[in-house]
């Protein structure tokens, strides 16, 4: 019995477009899958080195990032920042930043200091943090920010105390016109603040990318095989 294929411009034309918006999806994925195990071992490779003594150093944002560091000075308070939607462990909550005069010098180091929760009844209550008087020594890692999340139109610059969806070093010079180091630093060390310090890992997710890029590639290789499934039982039926 022969196999009678019939072509019909429609399910062609959904066929092609189902196909490479799999092969899209599923490479993009891919790709957020490699740049996560590169950032993996960027990370090893830079916090097996010996830390930065901020100091007497002032790293780049580039060459910096996932070093360990260490820096005494003070924080300043009047400028603690909130940052909204940073979940942990299922409950909503902020990111507390808040700068740190390097001790010696003019220069402002933005600390992510810790999680802390958000008041479930009024979201825009913010908690009492003590702050460690006087000059003190921290440790922690060097990031580019304190991270990012989805925000809908033009950011607004922060201000002392406001609740803001992202902030990266920049924005925060040019809001407060301190002189601040073009890096963050997350906080490891202890601190008697209440605030949680558990830092997601920047490299999470790999696995996830890669289950979420072979669903898009099936995607696209179902789309196909229906195709033609359907065109030779068109075939088929004709005959």
């Amino acid at each position: 019995m022969a196999f009678t294929f019939r072509f019909r411009p429609l399910p062609f034309v959904a066929a092609i477009l189902a196909v490479a918006l799999g092969v899209s999806l599923g490479q993009w994925q891919t790709r957020r899958a490699h740049e996560k195990e590169a950032i993996e071992r960027r990370l090893q490779e830079r916090t097996a080195a010996p830390a930065v003594d901020l100091n007497n150093a002032t790293p780049d944002a580039e060459s910096g990032e996932y070093r360990r560091a260490t820096v005494r000075g003070r924080f300043l308070p009047d400028w603690t920042v909130y940052l909204d939607n940073r979940p942990h462990e299922g409950m909503a909550g902020f990111y507390v930043l808040t700068p740190f005069q390097i001790a010696g010098s003019d220069r402002i180091l933005l600390v992510a200091r810790g999680w802390v929760r958000r008041d479930p009844m009024e979201r825009t209550r913010l908690p009492a943090i003590p702050l460690p008087p006087g000059d003190i020594s921290l440790q922690g890692l060097i990031r580019r920010s304190a991270g990012h999340v989805m925000e809908l139109g033009k950011p607004e610059l922060p201000k002392p105390g406001g609740i803001v969806q992202n902030l990266d070093p920049q924005g925060f010079a040019q809001a407060s016109k301190l002189n601040v180091l073009p890096v963050v630093l997350e906080q490891t060390s202890d601190a008697p603040d209440g605030l949680v310090r558990d830092w997601p890992r920047p490299s999470l997710g790999v696995d996830k990318h890669r289950g979420y890029a072979f669903q898009w590639y099936a995607l696209a290789a179902t789309a196909f095989v229906f195709y033609l499934v359907t065109g030779f039982r068109r075939g088929r039926s004709s005959a």
